[in-house]
This record gives structure tokens, sequence and C-alpha cells, in this order.
């Protein structure tokens, strides 16, 4: 695994990963408060509802030590072995949505 020189916030992680099963969050809240509640839904296929929340906060799982920002720096393996990325973060939450879509369809049958 190699750095991409790319940060993305968790709001716009959790954002693209719903976009995969076509639902719309809309955020409010701050800090500690925030959620995320269904603002559109595209898709029959899955039990969701506007209006229902489903991203919030749990302080259980903060790191005893949080930082503001991680971001990887490429610069060793771009210049050394002429390494660029192929994935995006949106190309890589989609395929991490396939996957868990496909287990969970397996796990039904």
């Amino acid at each position: 695994v190699l750095a991409t020189g790319v940060t993305t916030s968790v709001r716009d992680f959790v954002k693209m990963a719903y976009e995969c099963v076509g639902v719309e969050l809309e955020f409010s809240g701050e800090g500690t408060k925030e959620k995320a509640v269904i603002s559109k839904t595209t898709n029959s296929e899955y039990a969701f509802k506007v209006g229902q929340e489903v991203v919030g906060i749990n302080e259980k799982y903060f790191r005893p030590t949080e930082v503001d920002l991680l971001i990887g720096d490429p610069t060793k393996a771009n210049t050394l072995l002429d390494w660029k990325p192929e994935y995006t973060v949106g190309d890589l939450v989609k395929e991490m949505m396939e996957r868990e879509i496909k287990l969970e369809r397996k796990k039904q049958m």
C-alpha cells in the first residue's frame, strides 16, 4: 500500500459509500453531535427510508490522540519507481461497497 498524496474526509468517504447504493445523505450538527440522515434514495432494493439516521459519532472510537489531517507523501515511490496511483478514493470506495454488497447477498441466501 502506497500513499497517493490525496486526503479525504470521513464525511466524504461515507457519502461516496452511500452513493454506491443510490442513497444521498444530509449532514447536520457539529462535532460529536454531527449525524447523517437519508435525504434521498433511488434504490428500492434496500430498506432505506428518507429521514432515517444512518451515521452518528461515538466517542468510544476516538483515538487517544486525534490528529487533524492524515496524508501520505508518495514522492519517493514517484521518483524512484516512477509509480503513479491507478485508483482514486472513489474507485476504492466503489470496489469496497461492491464486495460488501456481494457478501451481504450471499449471507441472505
